[in-house]
């Protein structure tokens, strides 16, 4: 008698969820959906559906996995001893750059799409207040800058880490604007939707990337305390020309086609474009001497180099090149906040699906109580960064709006410090909702793993917590600083009393901030403010009076799921299911 007989299997696989796949990113996001219509009434969102549509599916999803599971390889020479400085990627991450790029996500929105020519700034609109009330209230009608925000938020729910070079694409437009030969010459690649990897002249190329290089062994953060040397070398069409000697200890996507560096010029410390590939042909020497083993970002290869008399050009003014780069730094910055809050939606729902097929002591996990305290209190604070970020995005394309630019200087650390430092707890209580499965790496499939190895990266990335909130420090000395947050948070007044007790104190807390000491609570209270002021006009009732009730009146605890009974967990809940 076989074996078979004797012992008849036993292994039935029962009550496993079905994996949140095939579905539409952008259609399923109520509270992005709500945040465009605060922020942008009139925006087309039709290109946002189609990547939404996409994202979701298996296939990117497999990309995903592949090009995390099978990270870069540097290979420094050829296999004739030559040295090449290539690295090479899984055929999935070239996939997934490809998507990001045909969508605009990297130097598109600096197009001016009705003029076809590159512009310094995006679309400008005029800014009207927004009215109290709770439903969602026009702001008046912008464009490029949040659709490609809203597009960046969704493809982070996917894949964050292929988004290094994209973001720093993005970001590098304004700042190139300090060498507008090299701009002239740049700029229609960079905002190509076409995703090209081959290693050429940057006039052959289909499209373009490219990244930046700041931070050194000896310094981090403190730029000024830099080392490598720049030594004048002669001009050209491109303008001053000089060679590069010395290091960056972070450089990463070292594949993008060129990039912006700080060096020491005999005028101090400068900015200057380095690109790969030189105007004659030839490969410039930017020596990479190894790729970092990172915690999480995976599929982004971050690598240590050297420059060996490499070949760059001045941007902007010599001897102010921290000023000229940090604007290249609050794109950045953005995009931080930006990915946090995609993260963020992407382990909520995956933790929502989860909750709504999965069954113990004979309910749905979504129908037991403390577990539906949990999801709730997590969208509670998905819905708050996604609302927070998108109104700094709105900032980018009012650029002759004197309350949005007060307000896109104020938001943007503000922003990066607080949503990036609530993504690790985020993470950790998501994947709790998953038990063991969600602790599993399980050859990559383990997606809520790979959300919480990337999610301590933002708060690192562009400036970690304390030097945000010295940031908001130098912001809110500006003298009209307190009056733009004032009329920001005046929408909201006498919605919820522990929000006008909050609003009624921060101005006088901003006149008085005369230490360092604090600027990191009051960074956390004018998140929350703003955070709260914006759900007002643009979340239900329910949404907005639970985040105050919580975060602003003390009703809760100090982890997840201690929001207090009288919530109306329904309505937050259904609002936050995927699908």
């Amino acid at each position: 008698m076989s074996t078979e007989l004797l012992y008849p299997p036993t292994h039935a696989v029962t009550n496993q969820v079905e994996p949140l796949e095939n579905y539409n990113v952008f259609t399923g996001n109520q509270a992005l959906r709500d945040a465009l219509k605060f922020n942008a009434p009139d925006l087309d969102t039709a290109s946002l559906a189609a990547l939404g549509e996409k994202l979701g599916t298996a296939e990117y999803q497999t990309h995903a996995r592949l090009a995390n599971v099978y990270t870069p390889v540097l290979h420094a020479h050829d296999r004739f001893g030559r040295r090449i400085d290539q690295v090479e990627f899984h055929p999935s991450y070239h996939a997934l750059m490809n998507l990001a790029a045909e969508s605009g996500l990297h130097g598109s929105p600096w197009m001016d799409a009705e003029h076809g020519h590159m512009s310094a700034a995006g679309p400008s609109q005029g800014a009207k207040a927004p009215s109290g009330g709770s439903e969602p209230r026009a702001a008046g009608s912008v464009g490029a800058h949040i659709r490609r925000a809203a597009g960046f938020a969704m493809f982070t729910e996917m894949e964050p880490s292929i988004l290094c070079p994209i973001s720093m694409t993005y970001a590098v437009m304004p700042a190139l604007h300090g060498n507008e030969a090299i701009f002239k010459d740049w700029a229609p690649g960079l905002s190509a939707r076409a995703y090209d990897p081959e290693l050429k002249l940057f006039s052959k190329k289909r499209g373009l990337t490219m990244g930046m290089g700041m931070t050194e062994k000896q310094g981090g953060s403190d730029l000024r305390a830099n080392t490598t040397q720049a030594t004048a070398d002669g001009t050209d069409a491109w303008g001053q020309r000089f060679k590069l000697v010395g290091h960056k200890w972070f450089f990463s996507a070292p594949m993008c086609d060129a990039f912006l560096v700080l060096a020491q010029s005999a005028a101090g410390l400068s900015c200057f474009f380095i690109p790969r590939v030189l105007p004659d042909g030839s490969l410039n020497t930017i020596r990479v001497q190894r790729l970092k083993d990172k915690l999480g970002n995976k599929a982004n290869a971050s690598s240590e180099v050297e420059f060996q008399g490499a070949t760059a050009w001045l941007v902007g003014v010599e001897g102010r090149g921290v000023p000229q780069i940090l604007e290249m730094g609050t794109m950045t910055r953005l995009d931080c906040a930006l990915g946090t809050s995609g993260l963020m939606r992407q382990a909520l729902s995956i933790a929502m699906n989860h909750a709504a097929q999965r069954e113990a002591f004979g309910k749905r996990l979504i129908d037991q109580p403390l577990m539906r305290n949990v999801l709730a209190d997590l969208a509670l604070e998905s819905e708050a960064a996604t609302a927070l970020s998108m109104r700094l995005a709105r900032s980018f394309d009012r650029k002759d709006d004197a309350h949005e630019q007060l307000m896109g200087r104020l938001l943007t650390p503000i922003a990066k410090f607080w949503i990036c430092k609530r993504g690790s707890a985020f993470a950790q209580e998501a994947m709790e909702c998953l038990g063991g499965n969600g602790y599993v790496e399980a050859g990559g499939e383990g997606i809520m793993a790979r959300i919480y190895r990337e999610m301590p990266l933002n708060s690192i990335w562009e400036g970690a917590g304390n030097i945000m909130a010295l940031d908001l420090l130098r912001a809110l000395r500006k003298g009209d600083a307190a009056a733009a947050l004032a009329k920001e948070l005046a929408p909201a007044k006498g919605a919820h009393a522990a929000l006008d007790r909050l609003a009624a104190a921060l101005p006088a807390r901003v006149e008085l901030m005369a230490t360092e000491m604090e600027a990191r609570r009051l960074a956390q209270d004018v998140a929350l403010a703003v955070q709260a002021a914006i759900l007002y006009q643009s979340a239900p009732t329910a949404v907005f009076g639970a985040f105050c009730d919580s975060r602003l009146g003390g009703n809760w605890g100090y982890t997840f799921g201690t929001l207090g009974a009288a919530v109306d967990f329904d309505a937050i809940l259904t609002r936050a299911m995927p699908r």
